[in-house]
């Protein structure tokens, strides 16, 4: 089974995915963790990000898998732990350049579909019910307020140690939800398809037991 779940920065798509996945014993595949790690590895490497070539190349060469742990899941990059260092400031900037090339998009996709050919997936992202997984079983999207994904962005920062702006995260938000509803290929927007579901006043455990429902009616 295949289950997509997309929708904006904020909106939650990650932890209820994770959740979701634990619940039906399915594979959680965070794509927007993939994005991040080879906008890590390129801001490392002092790669352009503007050169969709060498992205490209880097998108190829680069090995990443993911790790499950009974408090979470970890992603390697070459082997490396990268889970906490693609969560900063300076890539959550950077990756919706990186992630908008075609080219590496492109890449991406071939990887994602390989993992939900190999066994039962909760995949969440921008596009996923578009263009990574367009047979998936069950199609949800996320979306929630600026200010309540604002909020939720704060928290998360200040959780994982980071001085957290909250203009200047609304600001990048409103920025990153620009970028992925215009970019030419994968952009951010509903389907026919799609569960809608706004969280904005939703607990984890309400959007969590609303998507169970549905999939368990169906």
């Amino acid at each position: 089974m295949k289950i997509a779940i997309d929708g904006p920065a904020g909106a939650g798509k990650s932890t209820v995915a994770r959740r979701l996945a634990n619940e039906l014993n399915f594979t959680y595949v965070d794509s927007g963790a993939m994005y991040r790690a080879l906008t890590l590895k390129a801001l490392q490497q002092g790669i352009d990000l503007n050169d969709s070539s060498l992205l490209e190349k880097l998108a190829v060469s680069t090995d990443m898998h993911f790790q499950n742990q009974f408090d979470g899941q970890i992603i390697f990059s070459d082997g490396q732990d990268v889970t906490s260092q693609i969560r900063s400031p300076q890539v959550s900037e950077a990756v919706s350049v990186v992630s908008a090339h075609p080219g590496v998009r492109k890449i991406m996709v071939q990887r994602q579909q390989a993992l939900a050919r190999a066994c039962s997936v909760v995949m969440d992202g921008r596009d996923i019910g578009e263009f990574v997984l367009p047979d998936a079983d069950f199609k949800i999207f996320l979306t929630a307020s600026i200010e309540a994904r604002t909020q939720r962005r704060v928290r998360e920062m200040e959780k994982r140690g980071y001085n957290a702006d909250v203009d200047r995260i609304r600001e990048e938000i409103m920025a990153r939800d620009k970028l992925d509803s215009q970019r030419p290929v994968g952009a951010l927007r509903t389907l026919p398809d799609h569960i809608i579901l706004d969280t904005s006043k939703m607990t984890e455990d309400e959007v969590l037991q609303v998507i169970l429902d549905k999939i368990r009616r169906a």
